[in-house]
């Protein structure tokens, strides 16, 4: 099999149908894997559904093979014009764990320790809008309606737009930040591309935890989940919290109700009126 040949196909493809620069660059890297792994096929329609699957389960996790079965599918579907080629295959059911939030001091002692202005611009728009990596990444100025206070949110995940709120207290320091940098299209800008990437984002959240002395493990999606569970710890209704996150159902965004220190606090156990 030409590998090199579906792979250029498929990382063109890739990029028309994706907005999500991380999506795009776990799919190639899936399906480059694939390939690779099958090259004494003739073409990728020849290889057979059940040695398809049999590859899938040989990832250790669920969610690998979750990831393994959607950018495969996404292959067939978009490069090799064969999008039932595993629909046979049913998805994976993801595992149930609920991530470890920060709590409010820990997220004020990661803007205490920054100093770069664009990193904290970074912290603070993550953790303010609660937006995912790709969200921010694609924010463009145009996007940002000052006058009323909104961000809006263009083609997020599902192809949906939303808007989120713009907080007061971001004004002054979007303003130092763009007279210090001059961002012309997008919101951030990186030093050797237009836009920035997903990894540096990454990057810049893991080390600014790292700096104030958090034990946990921080990434960029963390700072969403913190985000929405503060929020509902705020006092925000949880169907406000599922608009403003652009969940579908509510039952995703009920997660924050599980995770919420102060909400589990206030739970009383009906053995407090039980003699022990």
């Amino acid at each position: 099999m030409d590998c090199r040949k579906w792979i250029d196909r498929y990382s063109t493809d890739c990029d028309l149908k994706y907005n999500s620069e991380a999506t795009r660059y776990n799919y190639k890297s899936c399906v480059k894997q694939f390939l690779y792994k099958f090259d004494a096929y003739r073409e990728p329609k020849e290889i057979p559904t059940q040695v398809i699957k049999e590859w899938l389960l040989e990832a250790q996790t669920i969610n690998t093979r979750k990831h393994r079965l959607c950018a495969v599918k996404s292959f067939y579907e978009l490069t090799v014009g064969m999008p039932n080629k595993i629909d046979r295959i049913p998805y994976p059911r993801s595992e149930k764990k609920l991530p470890i939030v920060l709590s409010q001091d820990e997220v004020q002692r990661m803007f205490n320790v920054c100093q770069n202005t664009k990193h904290k611009v970074i912290l603070a728009i993550l953790y303010s809008c609660g937006l995912r990596a790709g969200e921010l990444i694609n924010l463009k100025w145009q996007h940002i309606d000052r006058s009323r206070m909104i961000i809006n949110i263009i083609a997020a995940k599902g192809n949906k737009d939303r808007q989120v709120m713009l907080p007061a207290e971001l004004i002054p320091l979007l303003e130092k930040y763009y007279f210090e940098y001059k961002p012309q299209q997008y919101v951030l800008n990186g030093q050797t591309e237009l836009q920035y990437t997903a990894r540096s984002l990454g990057e810049v959240v893991k080390q600014l935890a790292a700096k104030a002395g958090i034990n946990k493990r921080v990434y960029t999606h963390l700072m969403r989940h913190c985000s929405f569970t503060h929020m509902l710890e705020g006092g925000t209704d949880l169907n406000l919290i599922q608009r403003l996150a652009g969940h579908s159902s509510v039952k995703t965004t009920a997660i924050y109700a599980h995770i919420s220190h102060n909400l589990i606090s206030k739970i009383n156990s009906p053995i407090q009126n039980i003699t022990l």
